[in-house]
């Protein structure tokens, strides 16, 4: 009788390799057939999860083989497709065939990458990655990236730099006395900036109330001639690509009105600041270097394995100041140290990922990448256009909005798609009016992919 529980873990390194090549091995019959699976599970496959409780408990644990059997039997029916080229749901990136090999790799390695002295190669990968990712998307070579698990975090984390350098040039020192009775601190924002930088503001104790709007124009920008005037230290928040449209803010003529010398600009571009390592887009962010830090996404359009994100701030010192630690035990270890530039002290490494991809695709390889994405999307605009169905603005990225009459029969049109298992877009509601939102961010998705979910989507209408 083979043993179960804890005691079929503890078995060596031949069973531990035995499982990695089972693992491995239903891994690879699960993409081998991606593409032909329906984007969502069917109710039959959602039924079939109630079993995974029935079959182990916490009293009556199973075979370490038989966990992954039913993993792989039960779980992979009840995955949404979302790296299958036909998930437009969300800005939710595919994920490139690298990296989830490096992944892989890496989760065999299993580092803690929160000290160079941690993880030699994690070190060595992660200060390269991050060097590349300031270059490839045009920013300034003294910045600093540090990976995180999204940008949320990475906005959390670029806007806890901002509270702390602008408050210090006030001549307060957050770190040692907090935030009661600190000088007043302005927040600026487009009123359509994306909702995971509104919640950095409440965690980092600025708060979302008192923040000062910048009006939008149609589509969606934040408008430079309605730039209110702040005294004081001033944090402006931008973004680029907004979450509906695609479209950037007008950062050149914005940051030209503003007083550098008060003033910190910190821009989400979780999606769109992609823009910049495509030659054909990267007009649309005329300026964007001129921020003080930035927010994006690996797991968007770089299609790197969930999860990853990347704060980049101009400053480094301004980063290290804010996000250092100390402690007796981990002094003197030296080098680029991650616990240092980011909220965690133990992460993964989620860099190795990342620089496989580049290391793979290289700076032609990733502009085509996010070309090929928003020629789908300028695809997907056309040809439901030229079926009578009401775009609501003109692609510029990944991000396309169309509409089906009353919002009710939108609703429902969204509705069947999604049921129809052949292509899977999510809802929103824009400028008062529902809408059906597709983002191209699977760098996978083909013509023929697009052309099928138009098919799905007109059937629908």
């Amino acid at each position: 009788m083979r043993q179960t529980g804890v005691m079929a873990w503890v078995t060596g390194a031949e069973s531990k390799a035995d499982l990695l090549m089972e693992a491995a091995r239903r891994a690879a019959d699960f993409v081998s057939v991606e593409r032909d699976r329906p984007v969502v599970p069917t109710a039959e496959a959602l039924d079939r999860l109630g079993s995974i409780t029935f079959n182990a408990t916490l009293d009556r644990p199973l075979d370490a083989q038989n966990v992954i059997a039913m993993l792989d039997e039960i779980g992979s029916a009840a995955t949404v497709s979302n790296t299958g080229g036909r998930y437009f749901g969300f800005v939710t990136g595919g994920v490139e065939p690298v990296g989830l090999a490096a992944s892989v790799l890496a989760g065999a390695w299993d580092q803690n990458t929160a000290l160079p002295v941690m993880s030699p190669i994690a070190a060595h990968l992660d200060a390269l990655a991050a060097e590349w990712m300031v270059d490839l998307l045009g920013l300034p070579s003294r910045s600093i990236a540090t990976f995180c698990a999204g940008a949320s975090i990475a906005n959390l984390t670029s806007i806890i730099t901002a509270r702390d350098t602008l408050l210090r040039e006030a001549g307060w020192d957050t770190a040692a006395d907090g935030l009661i009775g600190a000088p007043p601190l302005t927040v600026v924002a487009s009123e359509e900036i994306h909702s995971s930088a509104i919640k950095a503001l409440r965690l980092a104790g600025l708060g979302s109330g008192s923040v000062v709007p910048i009006p939008t124009d149609r589509y969606g920008r934040a408008r430079a001639d309605a730039v209110p005037t702040t005294t004081g230290p001033t944090l402006v928040l931008l973004q680029a690509g907004n979450v509906n449209t695609g479209y950037s803010d007008p950062f050149a003529d914005i940051i030209d009105q503003l007083d550098a010398t008060r003033t910190w600009v910190h821009v989400d571009g979780a999606f769109g600041l992609w823009a910049n390592a495509a030659p054909e887009r990267r007009d649309q962010l005329e300026g964007i270097a001129r921020a003080d830090s930035w927010a994006t996404d690996g797991h968007k359009w770089l299609n790197t394995p969930y999860d990853c994100g990347v704060a980049i701030v101009a400053d480094p010192d301004a980063l290290s100041q804010s996000m250092r630690m100390d402690a007796a035990y981990a002094a003197g270890t030296g080098g680029r140290a991650p616990m240092n530039l980011s909220l965690q002290m133990s992460q993964g490494a989620r860099a190795i990922p990342v620089w496989a991809i580049l290391a793979t695709l290289g700076r032609d390889g990733v502009a085509q990448a996010v070309e090929r994405c928003c020629r789908h999307a300028e695809r997907f605009a056309d040809l439901l256009g030229d079926a009578g169905i009401d775009v609501l603005v003109p692609p510029v990225l990944n991000q396309v909005l169309v509409a089906f009459g009353d919002d009710d029969h939108t609703d429902a049109v969204i509705a069947k798609v999604q049921a129809s298992g052949d292509a899977w877009m999510g809802g929103t509601t824009w400028h008062g009016r529902r809408a059906m939102r597709i983002s191209v961010s699977d760098t996978s998705t083909t013509a023929d992919d697009v052309d099928r979910a138009v098919a799905a989507i007109v059937a629908a209408a």
